[in-house]
């Protein structure tokens, strides 16, 4: 090769241009190497060896993780690497449920994709012979160990991207499998029903719970007015369910669709956005005006909700009140619309097509019921969707469009660009600049807080005070970012957070997203319905004006906070049965040590671990009960220890010699006396 910077790879001279390893090198080129546990996103794992390639000299190796050095010489399909991958497909496939008439991801799982792709028709290493029992606990998600492959793509997810780190590897060698820790079920942990770990899994180990039966059911059911409203993110993500490019509008054919289907009215969820922008941002004045519970978080997104609830209780209480626009929906619908037609709210039924697997949890919550009877009855994906409209026989792309129904159906862009990262914060600035000073901004662009950027970060003037705003999607980002506020290292009025990564438009409810491009062209489709709008500011929606005249009276009303806003609950803790681990023959002191959520952060399991050296040193493990517990209810006040009847908060790791000999040893020696 006469250029130095080059590597030979299947006869061809490719230069090496930053690239980080074999297998970006090779894409670059045309060339595309199968992978399982490779994920642009994350970090590398090189697990699966699928992506086997031969080096001369060097033998066969992952080319995920091998750099690139000048020299190389390469093959991707050499009859060795045909071997390799064959006989790492036929292993993955003995160990796999191969029913896959049955699964969720027929036709889009990639070990299926791939086995076609290789030939692979006989498996010579048997099958699967013991069946684990499905995990079904989750409102939004079903978790089947029966098909996981072990490529870790949902451990690094949750963890890398997610920050929470529900789910690892469990066991040794055969009997490995993915879970929460314990093995519980997701219900039991903290997982915030974000589905991003389903949405990277490539062989529907972890599924969108499938609740099309129930839609069928309300449909056929003639003593029920069924209505349906659609989250703006699925307008620019349907279509790609029947081979539209992403970010294609089919706002149109998606009404005709539901209308087909059997749905008596089809609103759009934007308007609910409009009334969350007008809500929020009064709310936002008001408390900009009294400097109180500043910076103020958005409340949109459920994944975001629970994961503040589990990890920034001291931060609940900056979050802003109002429900998101699902839930206000809904709310509006049972309370005030079913007596206009006559109708009590249980004969209402409310089905809600949404791009996020985390709104079937917020749906079910028990404060969003009234007498028994909940705002909003059932939620599907933009999946689920898809696939009743290929059940029905529909043929997509042949549909005439048709518009929504009135009065939920007349809506603006600012509700629409909700459904992009970015979007919540610019529809509040559309409005505050107004109501605070009663000018129309000129402006309503906000290019700041678009994009993909980790962190997106503005700084406005409002009547004459600088508002600093923050974006973050990803819930690894807002872990971040609620550190630096605790720090004191970062500082802002108004903060939009969303779980998924690009916002709604990269929901786990949607259609598969294999690369951030796909997101990006979504977002793109998003702000282009913006543009075609005739309105763009939620303030100027007469139909909202309407529903503040008719219902609600005024923001922040009494009538709107009882319709309109929630409250939030601690939920830092794990349920789950205490684990012991020092069980003295004569036990004379119980001691408890809680490793639930808000503990675990503030050192619960240091503490704990000097606890079990301190009880080795003093020789007293025959005279304690020392286990650890999920929660002793003193959630802010960790870590926190519980001796015998007596509980005692902030044990933090350095506290714990002194409160060892000052509890422990002197209630032992008492004892002995």
């Amino acid at each position: 090769m006469e250029q130095k910077n080059t590597v030979l790879i299947d006869g061809q001279v490719v230069e090496i241009n930053g690239e980080k390893n074999i297998l970006e090198l090779t894409r670059k080129i045309g060339i595309e190497i199968p992978t399982f546990c490779y994920h642009s996103e994350l970090s590398l794992y090189g697990a699966c060896r699928m992506c086997v390639v031969e080096v001369e000299g060097r033998g066969i190796m992952a080319s995920c993780s091998t750099p690139p050095t000048p020299g190389m010489k390469i093959l991707t399909n050499s009859p060795r690497v045909q071997r390799v991958r064959r006989t790492v497909l036929e292993l993955l496939l003995a160990n796999h449920d191969r029913e896959c008439t049955t699964c969720d991801r027929n036709g889009s799982c990639k070990l299926q994709d791939l086995a076609n792709r290789f030939g692979v028709k006989k498996i010579r290493f048997g099958e699967r012979d013991v069946k684990l029992p499905l995990d079904r606990s989750s409102r939004s998600l079903v978790r089947d160990p029966n098909k996981c492959i072990l490529c870790g793509d949902c451990v690094r997810m949750c963890a890398e991207v997610q920050g929470i780190g529900v789910l690892d590897f469990v066991g040794r060698g055969s009997k490995t499998v993915v879970a929460p820790a314990f093995k519980k079920n997701l219900a039991e942990v903290e997982c915030v029903n974000c589905g991003q770990c389903g949405a990277v899994c490539p062989t529907g180990a972890i599924v969108v719970k499938d609740e099309t039966d129930r839609a069928w059911a309300a449909i056929n059911d003639p003593t029920k007015t069924v209505v349906v409203q659609v989250a703006p993110a699925v307008r620019v993500a349907l279509g790609e369910e029947f081979g539209l490019p992403p970010g294609e509008i089919v706002t149109g054919k998606i009404v005709a669709a539901l209308k087909r289907l059997g749905f008596d009215k089809v609103f759009d969820t934007s308007i609910a956005a409009d009334l969350t922008v007008i809500e929020e941002t009064n709310e936002f004045i008001k408390r900009l005006g009294s400097g109180e519970r500043l910076p103020q978080f958005t409340s949109c997104c459920p994944g975001w909700v629970k994961f503040a609830e589990h990890n920034g209780a001291d931060f609940l209480k900056n979050l802003s009140s109002c429900r998101s626009p699902q839930q206000m929906f809904g709310s509006l619908v049972k309370k005030y619309w079913a007596k206009d037609l006559g109708k009590k709210p249980e004969e209402i039924f409310v089905v809600s097509i949404m791009p996020c697997t985390a709104k079937k949890y917020e749906a079910a919550l028990p404060h969003f019921t009234t007498e028994g009877v909940a705002d909003v009855d059932l939620v599907l994906t933009t999946q689920e969707l898809a696939r009743m409209i290929r059940e029905a026989g529909l043929v997509f792309d042949r549909l005439d469009v048709e518009s929504f129904d009135t009065p939920f159906g007349f809506t603006t862009g600012a509700g629409v660009i909700f459904g992009a990262t970015g979007g919540v914060a610019e529809a509040v600035l559309r409005a505050a600049h107004e109501f605070v000073t009663g000018q129309p901004i000129e402006q309503i662009n906000f290019e700041a807080v678009r994009g993909f950027a980790d962190r997106k970060e503005a700084t406005v003037e409002l009547d004459g005070q600088e508002i600093k705003v923050a974006v973050v999607h990803g819930l690894g980002n807002a872990k971040k970012l609620l550190a630096e506020i605790r720090e004191g290292k970062a500082d802002y009025h108004l903060i939009e957070v969303m779980a998924c990564p690009g916002g709604c438009i990269g929901g786990a409810g949607q259609p598969i997203a294999s690369d951030r491009e796909t997101k990006r062209q979504r977002a793109k489709g998003i702000y282009n319905a913006d543009k075609l709008s005739q309105i763009r500011k939620a303030q100027d929606n007469p139909m909202v004006a309407k529903f503040y005249e008719r219902w609600l009276k005024e923001p922040n009303s009494s009538a709107a906070h009882e319709a309109l806003h929630t409250t939030y609950t601690n939920r830092g803790r794990i349920a789950g049965e205490e684990i012991q681990l020092i069980n003295g023959e004569q036990p004379k002191v119980e001691i408890a040590v809680c490793v639930g959520t808000c503990c675990y952060l503030d050192g619960a399991y240091d503490t704990l671990q000097k606890m079990m050296k301190l009880a080795a040193s003093e020789q007293v493990q025959d005279r304690i009960n020392l286990h650890a517990t999920f929660c002793l209810e003193q959630c802010e006040k960790g870590p926190v220890v519980k001796i015998d009847d007596e509980i005692i908060n902030a044990v933090t790791p350095e506290k714990v010699e002194t409160l060892f000999k000052e509890k422990i040893l002197k209630k032992l020696a008492a004892a002995g006396e």
